[in-house]
């Protein structure tokens, strides 16, 4: 990552996705509306997350209900695992922002 990437993790979540590949894309066409996943960005960030999403998909039981839920209401898995990989990227982001704040806010919190 080069030092405008990380000065951007910390503007805001939808930059990381960015960087992560895990932003939405609109792709519609005619009356189907839908979204694909951004090709660019980290990678090896993006394959991190498609890991995890995978391996929650198969053992996660919270992930297994949400699937079920939205396979219901017409979504595919790609779709699915699209919304998946968005989530867990807003998970790391905060985890990220919490173990990474400036001083000066931990200061002014204490």
């Amino acid at each position: 990552m080069t030092v405008g990437e990380r000065a951007r993790l910390r503007e805001c979540e939808a930059a990381f996705a960015q960087i992560a590949g895990t932003c939405p894309i609109p792709a519609s066409s005619g009356n189907t509306v839908r979204h694909r996943l951004n090709r660019g960005g980290d990678r090896r960030l993006n394959r991190a997350l498609n890991t995890i999403v995978l391996t929650r998909m198969r053992t996660d039981p919270h992930t297994r209900t949400y699937i079920k839920r939205r396979l219901a209401e017409g979504k595919t898995t790609k779709e699915i695992r699209r919304c998946l990989k968005r989530y867990v990227s807003r998970q790391i982001f905060r985890a990220l922002a919490a173990t990474h704040r400036a001083p000066e806010e931990i200061e002014s919190t204490a």
